[in-house]
């Protein structure tokens, strides 16, 4: 449970946490197929210029991809915070969402290999990138009898954090909160040939210094160094939201083979970097995804 109230910091967590709370149950009462664009309508024009969104948005592309159009760009500030709020709902929908993507075709070369895994019981680590909407991956695998576990980042507000653990629990199960204890627990239930979805595309202080667009990104190679050492398939897997903003395609990529950790995290990144620049608007460059170590 969340500490009472001591700080100013927990006081804004809290009203966060309670905007947040009535926003999302007044969405959720509305129908599927309305709440998904409204949710992302809000977070496009209340949300991010509150929150800094559009000028984050802004910044990265201006620094990582100069010689987009100037009119896209401007596009972009608006339709990456709309991805943003349709992805938190349709999370937040739980057994809607789920019910909504779990006929979501597949394609892409890698995913016999993953079934192949599974049938030889070799436990599978699938990398997606905060893009489209990460958790269509989790909901349609385990509609499908093919359960994945999650490692995740528990979040900064903890009344908010107490709710999304919910949430996202709800889709599938297990949930391994990133840390010590955490990754133990996700490494044995790997070991006895499980399956479970990792992000790497946000900064980590304690990465490697790979590239992202052709900058320097810190990267975590947990993923990779876990498949080297428990001979485990590693493979880049995403869901790109269709034109009509409801559906999804889950690409599966071609799993990427064993050899040194840093070359395989690259190309997890190369993967993913490719998937965005076919549609940017789809991942979060609302991240501070290149910043330089202290």
């Amino acid at each position: 449970m969340p500490k009472p109230l001591k700080t100013r910091a927990s006081a804004i967590y809290w009203l966060q946490n309670l905007f947040l709370r009535g926003l999302f149950g007044a969405l959720l009462a509305l129908p599927y197929r309305q709440r998904i664009p409204l949710a992302g309508w809000c977070v496009a024009y209340l949300v991010a210029p509150l929150a800094g969104y559009r000028r984050r948005v802004r910044e990265n592309l201006a620094r990582i991809w100069p010689e987009m159009p100037p009119a896209q760009r401007k596009r972009l500030e608006t339709e990456v915070p709309a991805n943003v709020g349709r992805t938190l709902i349709e999370i937040y929908s739980g057994a809607e969402f789920a019910a909504h993507v779990k006929d979501t075709p597949v394609l892409g070369e890698g995913f016999a290999a993953i079934l192949q895994a599974r049938a030889l019981g070799q436990g599978v680590i699938l990398v997606a990138g905060h893009f489209g909407n990460y958790d269509v991956i989790r909901a349609h695998l385990a509609a499908r009898g093919h359960p994945i576990g999650a490692l995740f980042n528990p979040m900064r507000n903890p009344y908010f954090d107490a709710q999304y653990r919910k949430t996202i629990g709800a889709i599938s199960q297990p949930m391994f909160a990133r840390g010590r204890r955490g990754l133990a627990e996700m490494v044995q239930f790997l070991r006895g040939g499980g399956m479970i979805g990792m992000m790497i595309d946000q900064h980590m202080s304690r990465g490697r210094d790979l590239t992202f667009f052709g900058h320097t990104a810190r990267t975590a190679l947990s993923a990779a160094e876990m498949a080297i050492k428990y001979n485990l398939l590693l493979v880049p897997v995403n869901a790109v939201r269709q034109p009509d903003g409801l559906s999804f395609q889950i690409i599966v990529d071609r799993p990427i083979a064993h050899g040194e950790a840093a070359q395989m995290t690259q190309g997890l990144n190369d993967s993913l970097e490719a998937l965005v620049r076919q549609h940017p608007e789809q991942w979060f460059w609302i991240h501070r995804r290149w910043r330089q170590p202290k």
